[in-house]
Parts: C-alpha cells; sequence; structure tokens
C-alpha cells in the first residue's frame, strides 16, 4: 500500500479509502481484501521421528501456553478448531473469527486489531517422519 493512502474504521471494518475520479473517497475493505485461502502446510520432517502420543503432546503443550504470549483468547481458541478441522471448516472457522491468514497455511495470522499468531507446523499438519502405530 502506498504511504500517505487513507485507512480509517468504517461500520467496524478497517478500510483504505480510495480516492474516485469524481474526488470522492470509496472505502475498500482491507480486511476481506487480505484474506487467503488456506491450506495444508506443506510436508515437514520432525528433527527426529516422533510418534502420535508425542505430536499430541506437542500439540496440547503448545495450545496450553499459546495464550501467555499475546493475542486474544478467542481467536486463539478459533485457530486451534481451525487447526483441528478439515479444510473446508477450518476456512469457515478462520474467516467468522475475523483472522486473517497472512501465510495460506495459518503459520502467521492476525486479528482485526493487529495481534500477530504464530503457529508451529506441528500443530496443523503431521511431520512426514512420524512413527505410525502398528
Amino acid at each position: 500500500m502506498p504511504a500517505g493512502t487513507p485507512i480509517s474504521w468504517v461500520s467496524g471494518s478497517l478500510v483504505r479509502l480510495t480516492q474516485m475520479a469524481n474526488g470522492h473517497f470509496s472505502p475498500v475493505n482491507l480486511i476481506s481484501e487480505t484474506i487467503k485461502k488456506i491450506r495444508k502446510p506443506k510436508p515437514w520432517k520432525h528433527t527426529e521421528p516422533i510418534t502420535r502420543v508425542q505430536l499430541n503432546k506437542m500439540r496440547d503443550e503448545f495450545w496450553d501456553t499459546a495464550p501467555h504470549y499475546g493475542g486474544r483468547e478467542e481467536i486463539w481458541d478459533a485457530l486451534r478448531a481451525a487447526a483441528e478441522a478439515d479444510l473446508s471448516l477450518a476456512q469457515a472457522i478462520v474467516d467468522s473469527a475475523g483472522v486473517i491468514a497472512q501465510t495460506p497455511d495459518l503459520t502467521i495470522c492476525y486479528d482485526e486489531r493487529g495481534a500477530k499468531y504464530e503457529l508451529p507446523k506441528y500443530v496443523l499438519s503431521e511431520p512426514t517422519n512420524m512413527i505410525r502405530d502398528s
């Protein structure tokens, strides 16, 4: 966005004001402008093979501590629900919570107030070297 572009709140939405040919300004919703269709992260490998139990423990520890690093608890809850859902439901959860995905794999997100939320890949997908239960 060019420096000096007017930004404002209009009806509860963050908008960029674009000047029209007639001199009037038209609001463009920055939130809807930045919504990305979400996807699972690219395949990744953990530093060492881990079991499902170990992965679940890592995930639980992350979600238990994440709200203490800032942001709003309801956004963390929505991100957890999205991370644990299939992609179409995850998209609906993210959209309805007003989450702005900077990256389509949800590893970096923002809320409408500008708070940043960083999610590790291990809460979003399984590693390629996970030890499968037999």
